[in-house]
């Protein structure tokens, strides 16, 4: 690290609480980022798997993408208005996903999972949810329950992951293990006057959903007029154009997006069936039925327009071809370093994200199954390929349509040299 980003680096921890902007290693501090790859304030050049936490699909500084948003910049930033931009984005998601009729903008995921949570109890006049344990959908406080529970064995009583959360918030959602098909269809049966949704990513992280998983939870709120509502947040337009619910061939009643519809600058969006976005429409359901929505910057030009030339460039024959290819590439990569060395692990996932969780586990299926894993060596093999050129979270791979053959072979010669050192490191 060199004396400007030392200086930087300490800047951080007096101003920002834990030296950061979030709960994420705050050890490097990128300047820059072109293609598949990210340079830090030190001039050091890595691979980047990261992505921003993911909307950089297309890759860094796109020129289509960059050109697109400077072009809108000369008209304006926001408006509070209807914009050209936003309408035709919406449009194009409803083109695009297989339960969107219609959409309603917002500006981040927590956002747009909050609203769907809302839409669902507006929709059916009922007041519970139900989520999968482990399961990601924001910072509100109804999502922050049973995301990363340490308690022994799974429970239909949810549990809250942070300070500050009222325990009556707890009350209103039920837990249960993902891929538990049985599970799920006791409790939804058990709730069902009650239970106004149930919230899903159809990908739970890292863990494919099981044969007929999906299937089956389509078909039991279906049978009791529960709303499924899928989290594409981070798997919309990523598994495939029209996200999860295309490559898993299921389709929910209201999804929420977000990450690459807004081409790396803030948006996300709830999408769903006309009759239940109705309730964002007071002249379509009255005053008892109608559900208030509104937010300064969404459906803002600049990102709309990010997120219409980034889907613009992903629409392309052979886009989610090479995006996939490349993955089994650097899942292949992955697998065979760590095989090598050694080390215990399994690499999870589908070909466009995915990671190794360190385990003498056979196969995972739900959060449980993580909870084993050993994260003293995921923490030096990650931090080894950090030093090796690979930027990339503890827990996930994104890859991006920008990495090339060249950032595939770096990568493997990384990974090969951060197995070694993280095999190496264990204790005698």
């Amino acid at each position: 690290m060199g004396d400007s980003e030392q200086a930087l680096v300490e800047i951080a921890r007096r101003v920002l609480p834990a030296g950061g902007f979030g709960n994420m290693p705050q050890e490097t501090i990128i300047r820059e980022g072109r293609g598949g790859r990210v340079w830090d304030v030190s001039g050091n050049e890595y691979v980047d798997y990261l992505l921003g936490s993911g909307p950089m699909l297309v890759g860094h500084a796109h020129p289509e993408v960059n050109a697109a948003v400077i072009e809108q910049v000369g008209r304006g930033s926001t408006f509070f208005a209807n914009n050209e931009y936003g309408i035709l984005l919406a449009a194009e998601i409803c083109e695009a996903m297989p339960c969107a009729e219609q959409v309603r903008f917002a500006s981040s995921g927590t956002e747009a999972d909050a609203y769907a949570m809302r839409l669902a109890r507006a929709w059916t006049g009922k007041s519970k949810i139900l989520k999968f344990e482990g399961g990601y959908h924001g910072m509100s406080d109804y999502a922050l329950q049973s995301l990363w529970p340490s308690r022994a064995g799974n429970s239909e009583a949810a549990v809250a992951d942070s300070a500050g959360i009222p325990a009556s918030v707890g009350g209103e959602m039920l837990v249960c293990p993902y891929n538990d098909l049985e599970a799920a269809k006791q409790l939804i049966h058990k709730y069902k006057d009650e239970l106004a949704g149930v919230i899903v990513e159809p990908m739970q992280r890292l863990i494919p959903p099981a044969k007929g998983f999906l299937e089956g939870l389509r078909a039991l709120t279906s049978e009791y007029k529960i709303a499924l509502i899928f989290d594409e947040v981070v798997t919309g337009f990523r598994l495939a154009y029209g996200g999860g619910q295309e490559y898993y061939g299921v389709t929910p009643d209201i999804c929420t997006l977000g990450k690459v519809i807004g081409g790396g600058y803030p948006l996300s969006a709830i999408a769903g069936k006309a009759e239940i976005m109705a309730h964002f429409d007071m002249a379509k359901v009255g005053t008892a039925g109608f559900m208030p929505q509104v937010g300064t910057l969404s459906g803002n030009p600049i990102a709309a327009i990010a997120g219409l030339a980034s889907l613009k460039i992903l629409k392309r024959p052979g886009a989610y071809e090479k995006i996939h290819a490349t993955g089994r590439a650097v899942w292949a990569a992955l697998d065979k370093a760590l095989k090598e060395a050694g080390i215990p692990a399994i690499v999870l996932g589908e070909p466009v994200m995915f990671d190794a969780i360190f385990t003498t586990r056979g196969s995972i299926t739900d959060y449980r199954g993580t909870l084993d894993q050993d994260k003293a060596m995921s923490k030096r093999f990650n931090d080894a390929a950090r030093a090796n050129g690979v930027f990339k979270s503890d827990g996930k791979i994104y890859i991006s349509l920008a990495h090339d053959e060249k950032d595939v072979a770096d990568t493997a010669a990384a990974f090969t040299l951060a197995a070694k050192v993280a095999a190496e490191a264990v204790p005698a």
